[in-house]
C-alpha cells in the first residue's frame, strides 16, 4: 500500500530541480558572461532553450498529480508548479529580449 501511495512522488521530486534549473538557467548564463572573459552577452542566449526545456519538463511532471494521488506531499507540487511558471516567465523575458536586440540590429544597418 505505501508503494502506490507514493507512486508519484518520485515525480514531484524531480520536477522541483527541474524548475529551479528553469529559473536559475538564463540569469546563469547572463552571469556568466559577465565575469568569463571570452563569453559575450548574446551567447547566454543559448540558455533559453534550457530554460524552456527544464520549465516545461517540470510543469508535464506535475500535470495531473494532484488529482491522482491523495498522499502527494503538496508543497513540492506546488513549488515545483511555481518554479516551472517562473521558468516560462524568466525565458519569455530573456526571448523578447534577445528578438528586440535583433530588431534593433536589422533596423540599425
Amino acid at each position: 500500500m505505501a508503494s502506490r501511495t507514493r507512486s508519484s512522488s518520485p515525480r514531484a521530486g524531480l520536477a522541483v530541480p527541474l524548475g529551479v534549473v528553469g529559473v536559475v538557467a538564463v540569469p546563469a548564463a547572463i552571469a556568466a558572461a559577465r565575469y568569463v572573459s571570452g563569453v559575450a552577452l548574446l551567447d547566454a542566449a543559448w540558455a533559453i532553450p534550457v530554460a524552456a526545456a527544464a520549465s516545461v519538463a517540470a510543469l508535464l511532471l506535475v500535470r495531473g498529480i494532484t488529482g491522482h494521488v491523495r498522499f502527494t506531499p503538496m508543497r513540492s507540487v506546488r513549488a515545483a508548479r511555481i518554479l516551472g511558471v517562473a521558468g516560462l516567465c524568466v525565458m519569455l523575458a530573456a526571448t523578447i529580449a534577445v528578438g528586440f536586440y535583433e530588431v534593433l540590429l536589422r533596423l540599425e544597418g
